[in-house]
């Protein structure tokens, strides 16, 4: 490694942004090393939860958030972060090794909104998502060699609502998947994991709106609205290959969507559930997905805030000395 050496306060402040990425139940499966010029990312096992995410797809797509978090937040205070993605076959839980050069500093406006960024289950606006900013995200997802496809067609919008449907009832017919949302869900305040009561609003008949995810103990009360139908953005991510690489990219190219929809002004929340599914993902990759041969991933789902909408509180995180080890 050559170049000069990054001072570990850098690198830690860079991390404390790094684990503000989403991950599925705010589970934060991940673990990071710091050893001269390289942080290493590791996904950490005992955070796996089976029953919502049998084959480990969201475990490893929340740890490439937060590697995308790392990348933006290191580029914003002066450090390129060359990424090795899994890096050691042996090791398929060491995810990434990042090398760290000096650089000009860039990404300041993403980095900014990483502490605003928060998922927002309520519901959305009538007003529309520009265009521009769909098509700007499709772009990014197509420089990473994904597809971002926006489901819009009346029809086609009608079969993912009866995905995400479909995905529900099988998960929540499963003991073991009520015992997870139990778990990780409900959280009170002073917890460093799992899904807050605080960030979950309670059932409400919603026009508009996909089927959201049920979790325990929900306390949001939302704003009544004027009966106006949500006009949320629903962009399909997906890859073409379905490996643990394409995982982590998937993940990746989530955090870069959801921080440019925070920048715009917009409120998100991924919708994961329908594809969790064996048969509900097959009917989303053949019967919503533009391309039969692509592998779905994750939904997002963008909008505008409902106008007095509360600011939602963020959700909590675990400190960073429990998710950091610091090599000498």
């Amino acid at each position: 490694m050559t170049g000069a050496a990054v001072d570990e306060e850098s690198v830690l402040a860079a991390l404390r942004l790094a684990i503000r990425a989403p991950s599925v139940h705010n589970s934060q499966p991940w673990a990071w090393r710091v050893y001269g010029n390289t942080v290493d990312l590791y996904a950490d096992p005992s955070r796996h939860i089976p029953a919502t995410d049998p084959q480990g797809r969201d475990l490893v797509m929340s740890c490439g958030a937060a590697l995308h978090h790392l990348i933006v937040a290191l580029a914003a205070s002066g450090w390129a972060g060359h990424v090795h993605r899994l890096p050691d076959p042996q090791r398929p839980d060491h995810l990434a090794a990042v090398e760290l050069t000096p650089c000009t500093p860039t990404s300041t406006d993403l980095a900014a909104v990483i502490p605003r960024r928060c998922t927002d289950r309520r519901r959305f606006s009538s007003w529309p998502v520009p265009g521009e900013v769909i098509g700007g995200m499709t772009e990014l997802a197509e420089r990473h060699g994904l597809t971002l496809q926006e489901v819009a067609e009346p029809r086609l919008r009608w079969r993912l609502y009866k995905a995400i449907a479909a995905g529900a009832e099988t998960q929540e017919a499963d003991p073991l998947y009520a015992g997870e949302i139990a778990r990780w869900s409900g959280r009170l305040p002073g917890a460093t994991d799992g899904v807050p009561s605080a960030n979950v609003p309670l059932p409400a008949p919603a026009r508009g709106r996909m089927p959201m995810r049920t979790y325990a103990r929900p306390a949001v009360v939302e704003s009544p609205g004027q009966g106006e139908p949500e006009n949320a953005a629903l962009l399909l991510l997906s890859t073409f290959t379905d490996t643990r690489a394409s995982w982590l990219r998937a993940g990746e190219v989530t955090s870069a969507i959801l921080l440019t929809a925070t920048l715009a002004g917009l409120a998100s929340s991924p919708l994961t559930q329908p594809l969790e599914v064996h048969e509900t993902r097959a009917f989303v990759r053949d019967h919503v997905g533009a391309k039969k041969t692509a592998h779905p991933h994750i939904l997002l789902r963008l909008g505008w805030a409902l106008p007095g909408a509360r600011e939602l509180p963020a959700t909590p995180r675990r400190p960073v000395d429990d998710v950091v080890a610091i090599g000498r």
